[in-house]
């Protein structure tokens, strides 16, 4: 049978966890201040498409372009490694040129949110999982990422700006932690 319940909820929740929009919540608010502000659907509606695109053709995708997934999830660390360092140092590598659009698309749906650690642990279920299953497990996740970055103003409003500054270099500090440990677990061998 290719629909479980039990895989479905496994699948959502191994996605929330590698997604971690709510670990992301601090640069989301500065991004959103930088840039003037979010187009929430517009980004929801980018990151869906990259999970969708990677779940259907994903490593078919990055052989076209002459990529494995460990080149890809290198890259995107690299990208994370750079706003953790911005969180926690206070610098601006990203330079604010207040285009929402380009904010969207870099480094909110990616690497942010559909980032090489999503793209890969997609590519990954598929080995255990139904498409269905993979697919529903997306859909519910994209529902949540929207809905936090509908609420971005509230949480910002909630933690107050000694409380963004706190959370913003403390998650700073897992972000550059993940981009090592992605960076860890796949640069080996990609050098010859």
């Amino acid at each position: 049978m290719p629909f479980s319940l039990n895989e479905l909820v496994t699948v959502i929740f191994t996605l929330f966890a590698v997604i971690d929009i709510i670990g992301s919540v601090p640069i989301l608010i500065s991004i959103k201040q930088k840039m003037g502000g979010i187009n929430e659907f517009r980004a929801t509606l980018i990151s869906g498409a990259l999970m969708i695109l990677f779940l259907f053709a994903g490593e078919e995708f990055l052989q076209i372009l002459g990529l494995d997934i460990k080149t890809f999830a290198v890259a995107g660390s690299v990208v994370i490694f750079i706003l953790g360092l911005e969180m926690v140092l206070g610098l601006e590598f990203f330079k604010s040129e207040k285009d929402v659009k380009a904010a969207t698309l870099v480094p909110i749906a990616f690497p942010l949110i559909a980032g090489s650690g999503t793209l890969t642990t997609i590519v990954s279920l598929k080995a255990n999982f139904h498409d269905l299953t993979i697919f529903l497990g997306i859909f519910i996740n994209l529902i949540v990422i929207y809905v936090v970055l509908r609420s971005l103003n509230f949480i910002a409003r909630l933690l107050g700006s000694a409380g963004l500054i706190a959370v913003r270099k403390f998650f700073g500090v897992i972000l550059l932690a993940i981009a090592v440990k992605i960076f860890a677990e796949n640069a080996h061998g990609l050098i010859k």
